[in-house]
């Protein structure tokens, strides 16, 4: 099978098998991303050692599970280990085998350790056993790999990746995965005879995200419209029931994470964490900070700063595409076809605001098409002091003097400026200059889904984007 895109992923795994000394890599990243899938097909599917957690069983079974592991690489003892630790010096004794498999670019170990949580079961010793496995054996052994995942990215940050007494000095790599990019996404839909325009493509980016598995379940015998509706709104659809599945399985109790997020839904500019604290359902301490650190690292939310510094200036702001679809149309379904909301109410502003969240996950592409991407910027979002004041979603603050304001357009033709618009780019330009107090010269910079159409306004912009730019690797 072919690794789409994943160069950096795919370029650590093989510095781990270079790499001279023993490694403790951390595989991280929302479900259904395609974590599994990379170090399987990276690897061949071979490994010295594989096993899985099991979902929603107990210790006993989590055990029965990875001896039986153990046995099909070629272990030899059916009995159930009594606990972890019994577990864990099988494994290491396995691994002590001179016939165990080794990788062949450098003779290494390679172990993977799927759904690494899920073997985390109450009173279970887990991670005390592991700790041990790791310290007291795998960390001496130069030629051993141990690959942890899952998808239960709250288990995750709060044991290995962030909590001092967990394994945090253990890792040695962390591979955070990240939804496709368009470019990724049209080699996706490429090897999957999917065809569609690139304008298409953005709005299928608008629904789905870069979500491997979602854009894998898109029949290529059907439309964009109708591939939605048979995965969202049938009954039987796959991904009827997903944005409810998909917090349950990353989040012990996702309750606050998802009223953060209805939360935000609500705000197209975001919210500070003052803001959010004011709500009751959600409200204040280190559960907030957990849970806003949680959703950003899985990539739902971004945090960003405005141009004044401090805490109460910091902003949270949905980041993820099928997350705001699903709060929009798939929670409190109106309608039962995606047909009947095109055109309502809240159709085009959430149309508006998707196209922007697209955008904001394809800065990297923006700089690029302004030439800019050898140039340190800093990117923030600005939203004036005054009352009823302009906003702007996008800004980055170059280097060499230049701040470009970030206009996203989608419309259903080519983008132009009208009188109504011209007036409020001028206003807008005022406002941030004057608040700013900026001496870097101001680029008005136009994103457009489609194309952009010249008339007598457009003298005001300096820099146009167009969809097909955000296609760029």
């Amino acid at each position: 099978m072919k690794i789409i895109g994943r160069k950096c992923e795919k370029d650590c795994l093989m510095q781990c098998l270079k790499s001279k000394r023993p490694e403790f890599v951390v595989v991280y990243g929302r479900r259904r991303v395609g974590k599994t899938y990379l170090i399987k097909e990276f690897f061949n599917q071979q490994f010295s050692f594989y096993a899985t957690g099991l979902t929603d069983e107990r210790m006993k079974g989590q055990l029965r599970g990875f001896n039986a592991s153990l046995n099909e690489f070629g272990y030899g003892d059916p009995s159930t280990p009594a606990d972890w630790f019994e577990a864990f010096a099988r494994l290491k004794k396995f691994l002590e085998n001179d016939k165990v498999y080794r990788e062949p670019i450098n003779n290494k170990r390679v172990v993977f350790l799927d759904e690494l949580p899920w073997m985390d079961t109450a009173k279970s010793d887990f991670k005390s056993a592991l700790d041990y496995f790791w310290n007291s054996w795998a960390s001496s052994q130069e030629d051993l790999v141990l690959i942890t995942c899952g998808s239960a990215t709250s288990w995750i940050i709060t044991n290995l990746l962030t909590n001092r007494r967990g394994f945090h000095n253990r890792v040695t790599r962390r591979i955070h995965l990240m939804p496709f990019t368009l470019a990724e996404c049209e080699e996706l839909y490429e090897l999957n005879d999917i065809v569609m325009t690139r304008k298409q493509m953005i709005e299928s980016y608008m629904f789905f995200g870069g979500v491997p598995y979602y854009l894998n379940l898109m029949d290529s015998r059907l439309s964009l419209t109708q591939n939605v509706n048979e995965m969202c709104f049938k009954e039987q659809g796959a991904l009827h029931d997903e944005y409810y599945s998909l917090f349950h399985s990353l989040f012990d109790k996702p309750e606050k994470h998802l009223a953060i997020l209805g939360a935000l839904a609500n705000k197209k500019d975001g919210m500070t964490r003052a803001e959010l604290t004011r709500i009751k359902e959600i409200g204040g301490g280190s559960v907030l900070t957990k849970d806003l650190r949680e959703l950003t690292e899985c990539g739902f939310i971004r945090k960003f700063s405005t141009l004044s510094e401090g805490e109460n200036e910091e902003f949270y702001q949905i980041i993820d595409p099928f997350t705001l679809f699903s709060i929009k149309f798939l929670e409190n379904r109106k309608f039962d076809s995606w047909n009947e909301y095109i055109n309502s109410p809240g159709y085009n502003s959430w149309r508006g605001n998707s196209f922007e969240i697209v955008c904001l996950n394809h800065i990297d592409q923006i700089k690029a098409s302004l030439g800019i991407s050898g140039i340190e910027t800093k990117e923030f979002a600005w939203r004036s002091k005054a009352e009823n004041g302009a906003q702007v979603d996008l800004v980055i603050s170059r280097k060499d003097g230049v701040i470009n304001l970030c206009e996203m357009k989608y419309t259903n033709e080519d983008y132009s400026i009208d009188a109504d618009e011209y007036k409020k780019i001028q206003n807008r330009l005022a406002q941030f200059q004057k608040e700013s107090g900026t001496k870097d010269a101001i680029h008005v910079t136009i994103v457009c889904g489609t194309g952009f159409k010249q008339n007598k306004y457009s003298g005001i912009i300096q820099n146009t984007i167009l969809g097909d730019d955000l296609f760029d690797n």
